[in-house]
């Protein structure tokens, strides 16, 4: 009678005592200091649903930086460049074209800076070219979606 080799599945290879050196036991640090950038109106009404959820140290600004202010979603103004000091990421939202200077102003400063730039284009039809244009230079992320699900998605798989 043959015996049965026994065959051992990667799970339970990768859960064995000899590869538990192998495991990261921390938690991975939030990013450091987040910004959430609304470009138009649409695209700010997201920013505020997705504000109310808990972030580790995000900012939600809504605003057309041409005259180079951000508005955080209190209403405050904040000059662009002093919104973008000290943040590790900064993710712009839009939905239609009208952001396209406050996009590339953005886009600017944080190729400048090495602050990591994301683009989320919301729409049916994307409606948003101009937009899209202006970002794509910086952005290293760019997303297209009619769901808005999406961007809390990528939110939180930046560490927000």
């Amino acid at each position: 009678m043959a015996t049965a080799t026994m065959l051992v599945s990667e799970s339970a290879r990768a859960a064995s005592a000899a590869e538990s050196r192998f495991r990261i036991d921390v938690p991975i640090a939030p990013a450091r200091a987040a910004r959430v950038v609304a470009l138009d109106e649409r695209a700010a009404s997201v920013a505020r649903r997705l504000a109310e959820r808990p972030w580790a140290h995000a900012r939600f600004y809504t605003g057309g930086a041409a005259d180079g202010l951000l508005h955080e979603l209190d209403g405050t103004a904040t000059p662009l460049e002093e919104a973008l000091t000290g943040s590790d990421v900064v993710v712009v939202l839009a939905t239609e074209d009208g952001g396209r200077a406050t996009a590339a102003a953005i886009g600017r400063i944080c190729g400048r800076r090495g602050i990591t730039t994301a683009g989320v284009v919301l729409g049916d039809g994307f409606e948003a070219d101009d937009a899209i244009a202006a970002l794509r230079p910086y952005a290293r992320v760019l997303l297209l979606s009619a769901d808005e699900s999406d961007t809390l998605e990528l939110l939180t798989a930046l560490r927000v």
